[in-house]
């Protein structure tokens, strides 16, 4: 039977970015079912004591850069950690994702997923941009349609219960992962993930 993995994740966080590709190959070696759930930070921050990062204490911020620079060498992935269109306001894009889900599926929401990270994190796009949302939609073959859904009230709810199902699962950021319940938060727990995916393999 098929481990479920319930991914919740921001189409903004530059640790989403470095840990998404892994993550969905990890997934799909393990033949484990993959549910994305785009989830809002700041709302998830104001009751886990999370901090935006500009509210954040300069030695704080000037660590995460350095953390940024050197898991990018380290995994070999491109990255601006400083781009263009930063701080995003991330919300059209995480609702995007759940229109694609709904229509297209789990797999073409992770694509998408994909596409728009790299978008900020390596090609400085602005995610918050319509023209910039059209666009990566047609480069990875998606109706221009999901753009108009992405708006209607209920995409807006179920974005709404993804955070607060995040909030009432003890989530505190992204990426985090849930594996019959077990969290793992964080790209550099993506090992313990895999483990957790062949550990009932014989």
């Amino acid at each position: 039977m098929s481990r479920v993995i319930d991914y919740f994740l921001a189409p903004h966080s530059p640790w989403t970015y470095l840990g998404h590709e892994r993550f969905a190959a990890i997934a799909r070696e393990a033949g484990a079912t993959v549910r994305p759930i785009p989830i809002d930070l700041l709302k998830l921050f104001a009751v886990s004591g999370g901090l935006p990062l500009s509210q954040r204490p300069a030695q704080r911020q000037a660590y995460r850069l350095l953390e940024l620079r050197r898991f990018s060498r380290h995994l070999g992935m491109p990255m601006q950690v400083e781009p263009a269109f930063f701080p995003v306001v991330p919300h059209a894009a995480a609702r995007l994702i759940i229109a694609v889900d709904e229509a297209d599926g789990a797999d073409a929401a992770m694509r998408l997923t994909g596409a728009l990270l790299r978008a900020v994190w390596e090609q400085q796009r602005d995610i918050a941009d319509t023209a910039t949302l059209t666009a990566i939609l047609a480069e990875q073959e998606l109706p221009a349609a999901r753009l108009a859904r992405s708006a209607e009230d209920d995409i807006g709810a179920r974005y709404d219960a993804n955070t607060q199902r995040a909030i009432d699962a003890g989530l505190f950021g992204a990426p985090s992962y849930v594996i019959d319940g077990e969290l793992f938060w964080g790209q550099d727990r993506l090992d313990f993930v895999q483990r957790a995916l062949t550990a009932d393999r014989p």
